[in-house]
């Protein structure tokens, strides 16, 4: 049996392209996020994005985002809060901690649903009154 050698080359050269263009368009798998916790103790300043959004200096090199589970009245406006963690010291999630603020009627405890660290780009971003 005779095989065309420059056909078969053809094919194969042809396969390799393809399957070097699949690959040059695959994304990488996104990593998961770094969890990172903290004690609440070691929160050196905090500033109210909104109503909603609290941003959270520790240690003083670490920025942090908390996400309020609902619109926590005048924490904008106020000039300290307190966070109560839930379960242990450690804060490692929205879901352990509540943010306290007080207001004319007593304190309002507002829910977190999410936190996050931000990362030195976000931070360097931040408009000098969102940064703690």
């Amino acid at each position: 049996m005779k095989l065309d050698l420059s056909l078969t080359a053809g094919l194969a050269v042809f396969s390799l392209a393809v399957l070097a263009g699949a690959g040059a368009n695959a994304q990488p798998a996104p990593s998961k996020p770094v969890k990172s916790c903290f004690y609440a103790r070691n929160v050196e300043s905090w500033t109210a994005v909104d109503r909603h959004t609290v941003n959270l200096r520790v240690n003083l090199h670490d920025y942090y985002q908390l996400k309020l589970a609902i619109d926590c009245g005048d924490i904008d406006f106020r000039e300290r809060i307190g966070l109560e963690s839930r379960g242990s010291d450690w804060i490692c999630s929205g879901l352990d901690v509540t943010v306290i603020a007080p207001s004319e009627i007593g304190p309002q405890r507002c829910l977190a649903t999410s936190l996050r660290k931000l990362i030195p780009d976000e931070v360097a971003a931040l408009p000098r009154k969102e940064k703690p």
